[in-house]
């Protein structure tokens, strides 16, 4: 028997997975070009919506060639001595650093070169680092998934817009909760990243979610289709509800029960949780909705638009409503409005 194609697990790159082609390629193309277009992206969006499987992809395709080495940290600890030392750890690396003289001894690393006298300051060891890389013709890519506003995370993103300037082959991508990142670009020495490039992963293709669960569970078009509209293009709902479809043999409305109850316990009460109280409120007048009017869900809640605007702007940014359309609003995620009303107090 075959093993289920999709996965509960946030993050783990599943067997049946849509990819984002377009973003994905404008992000590889812009690296790659020379010079290179830019050498940061920030990937963003709300919980789920397949950030980190997105960073994966893309860092896979580049380590498929020659000239690109990845590196990937934690935003939690010392980023730049746990650069340093992920570069060292390389054996090929370690030889090019070795004949460049590069005396790392001191760092721990092992890479001691005698009549070299030993780098102590850990930004000047992997400037030397990056500029023997560059000699050799690599470029290296961090990846950092799930960035804070940290000191850790702070003096590495000032330390990386030194390298930039020097011209050295260093690439970064991270992903991050829109606070997360929006809280890092506002430290007073950072204003560099307001000008780096984000990436808002969208929902999926609609389309595309229906003709994967067509070929999968062998459905008929329009039932493929309704199934896909279950999942309102979100990303981990998609898996999620893949997923119970299968243990189901294919009768996704036997499936709902548990898609629902498993969006809840593992992804809607955590984001549920770092909402404040007027985010709560603004959800509970959309999903008490029947339109998704403004002035229905302002009407509803017995506001003005002072305290209506700046929660939906919010809650637009963090990726949980939609308001593209003017004058309404509607939540991205599937089945989010039963569970505000039912949670809310």
């Amino acid at each position: 028997m075959k093993s289920n194609p999709y996965s509960l697990l946030f993050g783990k790159e599943p067997k049946e997975a849509i990819s984002r082609a377009a973003q994905k390629s404008d992000i590889i193309d812009s690296f790659s070009s020379e010079p290179s277009i830019q050498q940061i992206y920030m990937i963003t969006g709300v919980r789920g919506c397949g950030k980190t499987v997105f960073m994966t992809e893309i860092s896979k395709e580049l380590k498929e060639l020659d000239n690109w080495i990845i590196v990937e940290l934690s935003s939690n600890g010392d980023i730049l001595t746990d650069f340093a030392a992920a570069l060292a750890s390389e054996n090929y690396l370690a030889k090019l650093f070795q004949q460049a003289s590069i005396n790392l001894s001191f760092f721990g690393f092992g890479l001691e070169v005698k009549g070299s006298v030993p780098i102590t300051n850990v930004q000047v060891a992997i400037t030397k680092m990056l500029e023997s890389i560059k000699k050799n013709g690599k470029k290296v890519l961090i990846c950092i998934d799930e960035v804070t506003n940290n000191s850790s995370m702070q003096a590495f993103a000032s330390a990386f817009q030194i390298f930039v300037r020097q011209d050295l082959p260093l690439y970064l991508l991270m992903t991050g909760l829109f606070e997360n990142i929006n809280n890092l670009q506002n430290e007073e020495n950072l204003t560099f990243l307001y000008r780096a490039p984000k990436v808002e992963l969208k929902p999926l293709n609609i389309t595309t979610i229906s003709n994967n669960y067509k070929k999968t569970f062998s459905l008929e078009d329009a039932s493929s289709l309704a199934m896909a509209k279950l999942t309102k293009g979100y990303s981990f709902a998609f898996q999620v509800l893949g997923y119970f479809t299968w243990k189901m043999k294919g009768d996704y409305k036997a499936a709902l029960p548990d898609y629902q109850q498993y969006l809840e316990d593992y992804v809607y009460e955590k984001i549920w949780s770092e909402m404040s109280s007027g985010d709560r409120k603004l959800a509970y007048g959309i999903a008490k909705s029947k339109t998704g009017k403004a002035s229905e869900i302002k009407t509803i809640l017995g506001i003005e638009n002072n305290e209506y605007t700046p929660y939906r702007d919010r809650l637009i940014k963090r990726g949980i409503l939609d308001g593209s359309e003017h004058g309404h609003l509607k939540f991205i995620l599937p089945l989010f409005e039963k569970y505000v009303l039912a949670n809310y107090e």
